[in-house]
C-alpha cells in the first residue's frame, strides 16, 4: 500500500475558491476594465472647449494650407472641409469615449462614406490627415500634445514652402514660340534669353498652319528673380506678337500670350 505525502494531501484538501481567486481575469473582463477605465464621460463646459480648441486648431492649418498653396486649383470649399472635418472627428471621439461598442458602430458607419472629389495635388491628403490627427487629439483630452504638436507641424510645413526645399530643377520650363516662315529665330530671342534665362534646349521645330508658321519647342531654366510676365512679353515682342506659352513641368502652372 502506498502512502501519499502530507503535502499532497493538503494541497488537495484545500477549496476550489481560493484557486478561483488567484486565476487570471477572463479576456471579457479585461475588455470591460478598458472600458470602465475611460468611462468619465467629459461635462459640457469641456465639450464646448473641446468643440472650440478643435476649431481654432484647425482654423491654423486651414490657414497654413491657403498660405503655402501654390498650384491653380485652390478650393475655399476644401479648406471650409479641412475646419469641418476636425470639429467633427472631435465630436466623434467624444461621443465614443467609454463605450467601446459604439466607438466600433461609429467607425463603420463611416466606412461606407466614399469621396467623389478628385484630390488636386497630393499635399490635400496630407492637410486631410492633419486635420484628422488634430480632431483626434483633441477629442482623445490630450490637449497639450495639440497645442504643442499642430503649430510646430503647420510652422514646419510653413517654412519649408517659404524656403522652397526639394523643389524640382528650375530648368523644367517648357516653352512653345510661334513665329513666321521668314523669321530667323536663332536670333530673334538671343536679347530675350540672355536676360531672363540661364539655360535653354531646342526640342523640336514644327510647321504649323499650313507651313505659314514655325513652332518652337524650347526646354528652359530662369535665372533667380526673373519675373516670367515680363520674359513671355519680351517674347512676344521678339516674335511679333504671335503666340507665345510657357508651361511649368511638374505643376499646374501655364503663362500664355497671343
Amino acid at each position: 500500500m502506498y502512502l501519499l505525502p502530507q503535502s499532497f494531501l493538503a494541497a488537495a484538501l484545500v477549496p476550489a475558491s481560493s484557486f478561483a481567486q488567484a486565476a487570471p481575469a477572463p479576456a471579457a473582463d479585461a475588455m470591460t476594465r478598458l472600458v470602465t477605465d475611460h468611462a468619465d464621460k467629459p461635462g459640457v463646459q469641456e465639450i464646448l472647449f473641446a468643440i472650440l480648441f478643435s476649431f481654432a486648431l484647425n482654423l491654423l492649418v486651414a490657414w497654413t494650407y491657403k498660405q503655402t498653396y501654390r498650384g491653380t486649383r485652390y478650393s475655399q470649399d476644401y479648406v471650409h472641409t479641412l475646419l469641418i472635418l476636425g470639429t467633427v472627428v472631435t465630436l466623434v471621439i467624444l461621443v465614443v469615449v467609454g463605450n467601446l461598442a459604439a466607438a466600433f458602430g461609429m467607425f463603420a458607419a463611416f466606412s461606407i462614406i466614399r469621396f467623389r472629389r478628385n484630390v488636386g495635388q497630393s499635399r490635400d491628403i496630407g492637410f486631410i490627415f492633419l486635420a484628422m490627427g488634430t480632431g483626434l487629439a483633441v477629442g482623445a483630452r490630450q490637449y497639450e500634445l495639440a497645442a504643442v504638436t499642430v503649430p510646430l507641424v503647420c510652422a514646419i510645413i510653413f517654412a519649408l514652402s517659404r524656403a522652397n526645399l526639394f523643389s524640382s530643377f528650375k530648368g523644367s520650363h517648357l516653352l512653345r514660340i510661334r513665329v513666321g516662315t521668314d523669321v530667323d529665330y536663332d536670333q530673334a530671342f538671343v536679347a530675350a534669353f540672355a536676360r531672363f534665362v540661364s539655360h535653354q534646349s531646342l526640342k523640336s521645330v514644327e510647321t504649323v498652319q499650313a507651313g505659314l508658321m514655325t513652332e518652337l519647342r524650347y526646354e528652359v531654366t530662369l535665372k533667380d528673380g526673373a519675373e516670367v510676365g515680363e520674359f513671355v512679353r519680351a517674347l512676344q515682342a521678339a516674335n511679333g506678337n504671335n503666340r507665345v506659352l510657357l508651361t511649368c513641368v511638374g505643376e499646374q502652372s501655364v503663362v500664355e500670350a497671343e
